[in-house]
């Protein structure tokens, strides 16, 4: 084979590498980077359970401290976890802690979330992704699952497993994050 033709074989073998990189990276998209605490927070788009829906993203919360709980009504840690967020959120709402718990429950199934909403007596706000499409943004495992997010949109704790949000700790974390 003379010298041109081994360029050539070169050039083909590096882009089909960049190619097969390229169509990797795309199919395993946030799999190479875990989202975890010390990330940006991404984005997420979900509506109210107003009639009609308002949207809301995370852009709606710029500038704010917010925990973010990723859950549903079909969720028994979910049913567990939910009254601790809900302390947390009495002490610290008003101080500027927002709260958001975006529900993944399948479409057309509002009042069934409006009724867990309800009875468990929340009063922070919470939104629904029927698509689920926050799943994905935030890389969920499994449910509740839960981030909590700086003024500067920066991810400091991440949280799969249903646990109790009003203990010490986390109120400490809450109060430092709120006076930066």
């Amino acid at each position: 084979m003379t010298g041109r033709g081994q360029l050539g074989v070169v050039a083909i073998v590096l882009v089909a590498v960049a190619a097969i990189g390229f169509a990797v990276t795309r199919a395993l998209g946030t799999e190479l980077t875990p989202l975890g605490a010390g990330t940006r927070a991404p984005d997420f788009h979900a509506v109210t359970l107003d009639t009609p829906p308002k949207p809301k993203s995370l852009a709606d919360y710029k500038g704010q401290v917010v925990l973010v709980n990723v859950w549903a009504t079909w969720c028994q840690p979910c049913r567990v976890e939910m009254p601790s967020i809900e302390r947390l959120y009495k002490t610290y709402g008003p101080k500027g802690l927002r709260v958001v718990a975006v529900s993944i429950d399948d479409p057309g199934t509002e009042p069934a979330i409006r009724a867990f909403v309800r009875d468990m007596g929340m009063t922070f706000d919470v939104l629904h992704d029927p698509a689920g499409k926050i799943e994905h943004a935030y890389q969920v495992t499994g449910y509740p699952e839960t981030v909590i997010i700086g003024k500067d949109g920066v991810i400091r704790k991440k949280v799969a497993m249903a646990i109790d949000w009003d203990t010490e700790g986390n109120r400490r974390l809450i109060e430092h994050l709120l006076s930066e």
